[in-house]
């Protein structure tokens, strides 16, 4: 899994919060848990809530060098790469600083003709348009996949805690107080992170 900079990743022992950060520390914090044995560890996506798999193989040296490459490969994505556009102008390479991330986009030859009429390219008007977008939405979209990453979250580390089933259902109602109130009983870094990861919602 590429590393981002803008995302972090937690692993939990059981019902204790072993490591969080970036996916590197995280990877190498899981490496040394697991080599002295004990509880499986999981490791969460905090943006998604969804389990992810971490290859351990080999030395330290080795899985620091793994991360490190996955890295460079996901730095040299964010560069939009320099090619000619139709009229056979060379495109200007994209700003990583910014976060300007290369990636296909299949659309209709209409489509495509009403991207090419805008001002600024097809670039700028896409992000206009999902800018747009976001903002007639409300934040529903956010709060839809906040409640979903702690739903997935618990699903895999809590499914046994008493009350789980209740908890679920104060989450998908919107009701955050009583979502809290009915894990109050909980493991604190269980839900302290099930918390954060709701935030949104």
């Amino acid at each position: 899994m590429p590393e981002d900079p803008i995302r972090t990743f937690t692993a939990f022992v059981g019902m204790r919060r072993l490591a969080s950060g970036r996916l590197i520390d995280v990877a190498l914090a899981v490496q040394a848990h697991a080599a002295e044995g004990g509880d499986p560890i999981l490791t969460f996506d905090d943006q998604s809530g969804a389990v992810i798999d971490l290859d351990l193989r080999g030395t330290k040296t080795d899985i620091t060098a793994r991360f490190a490459e996955l890295a460079n490969a996901r730095d040299g994505a964010s560069t939009v790469e320099s090619r000619p556009d139709h009229d056979g102008a060379p495109r200007s390479r994209g700003r990583p600083k910014l976060g300007v991330i290369a990636r296909e986009v299949t659309l209709l030859t209409r489509q495509w003709e009403w991207l090419a009429l805008q001002p600024g390219g097809a670039s700028q008007a896409l992000r206009r348009l999902v800018d747009e977008a976001r903002r007639a939405d409300g934040g529903q979209i956010r709060m839809k996949a906040a409640r979903e990453a702690a739903y997935r979250f618990l699903s895999a580390s809590a499914g046994d805690l008493p009350g789980f089933e209740e908890v679920i259902r104060a989450l998908f109602a919107g009701d955050i107080s009583g979502f809290a109130e009915r894990m109050s009983t909980w493991p604190p870094d269980i839900r302290n992170y099930a918390l954060k990861l709701a935030a949104s919602a």
